[in-house]
């Protein structure tokens, strides 16, 4: 018994009713080896009978059994993603997951999420995929400049990559938004419509993009000569709820902002509750600056200046970079950056 023959017949262990090489062998009238071999593109079967086997099996619904794959290969074709049970609203994590799924479409790869709270120690599910063996890569998000999970995958050569940077000298595949630019972007609108008084709703931080948001609205307030009024005890992470009596106590100050630069698009509702709980109006009073990952904040208010963050194209090339690394292609290609498009708005306030 040869290799392929060992293959077809871990094949055949489906459920009964679910299409096997043998089957697509008898629609095609060609044996199962080629059939085997045709739908692995082998350059020793012709074009045209390529051509006509793949297209039996997407009408017939064929699917290679993964535990024979697994048998033959040692693979699994799994990409699994770790993602946060509580990450943002507003559909960051639907297109995410569209984003990986569109890329793995046409790929042998499927798409398993793996989830964890950000209250437990976020490399155990990591260090579950790995010792299991249960995926042949790994996509995490929310990265930390130092990350233990991007450590653990690098000394024991398993395929993997980041949303987000790290800080820890560790060359790694990532796709990031250059929060950096994002930051200076807002604060030009801001000083651009007259406000001089600006406040940051910022990532957690621990987190990367935490370090690079701040660093830009640094940068940006002392280019531009304005004050930073602090906004202290929450972040874009924290609830709706605790932002809102945040925001209006804030506003309620003397000293108050007439201008906020907002990290997430989820938050900035709380934002916009909080300034008018407080009895000020959004586009008279104060200006926000926000960027988000699902085109809504100008349905809640017109006068919100938003930034859009693409994350069905994050999803996108994190997928690309994950499969070529575990093809073992060098990670200096595997790392891209996205940059923000121009500050938008949709309404005057007044």
């Amino acid at each position: 018994m040869d290799r392929d023959d060992h293959t077809n017949d871990a094949d055949e262990a489906e459920p009964a009713g679910r299409p096997t090489l043998k089957t697509l062998a008898f629609m095609t009238g060609l044996g199962v080896t080629t059939v085997s071999r045709a739908l692995k593109d082998a350059p020793e079967i012709g074009a045209e009978t390529r051509k006509r086997v793949q297209l039996v099996a997407r009408q017939i619904g064929y699917r290679p059994n993964r535990a024979g794959v697994r048998l033959r290969t040692g693979k699994t074709n799994v990409i699994s993603l770790v993602l946060d049970t509580e990450e943002q609203i507003g559909g960051f994590v639907s297109d995410m997951i569209y984003g990986i799924s569109e890329a793995l479409a046409p790929t042998p790869y499927h798409l398993i999420v793996t989830p964890y709270s950000r209250n437990n120690d976020p490399l155990e599910p990591v260090r579950y995929v790995v010792e299991t063996a249960s995926a042949d890569g790994i996509i995490i998000s929310r990265t930390e400049p130092d990350d233990k999970r991007v450590r653990y995958m690098t000394e024991r050569g398993f395929p993997f990559a980041t949303h987000g940077r790290t800080a820890m000298g560790i060359e790694h595949p990532y796709h990031d938004f250059d929060n950096t630019a994002f930051a200076v972007q807002a604060v030009a609108r801001l000083a651009a419509l007259g406000r001089r008084r600006l406040a940051l709703l910022a990532p957690p931080v621990n987190l990367s993009y935490f370090h690079h948001m701040r660093d830009g609205f640094a940068e940006a307030l002392a280019e531009h000569g304005l004050m930073e009024v602090p906004l202290t005890g929450v972040t874009v992470d924290h609830s709706i709820e605790a932002i809102r009596a945040r925001t209006a106590e804030l506003m309620r100050r003397k000293v108050r902002p007439d201008g906020i630069v907002s990290g997430a698009g989820a938050a900035t509702f709380a934002l916009v509750a909080g300034i008018e709980d407080a009895g000020f109006r959004l586009g008279s009073d104060i200006d926000i600056v926000s960027k988000q990952a699902s085109r809504l904040l100008h349905l809640l208010r017109p006068q919100i200046h938003v930034v859009n963050e693409d994350v069905r194209l994050a999803g996108s090339e994190l997928a690309r970079a994950v499969m070529a690394r575990i093809d073992g292609k060098p990670v200096a290609a595997l790392q891209s950056l996205s940059r923000p498009d121009a500050v938008e708005a949709f309404g005057e306030g007044g």
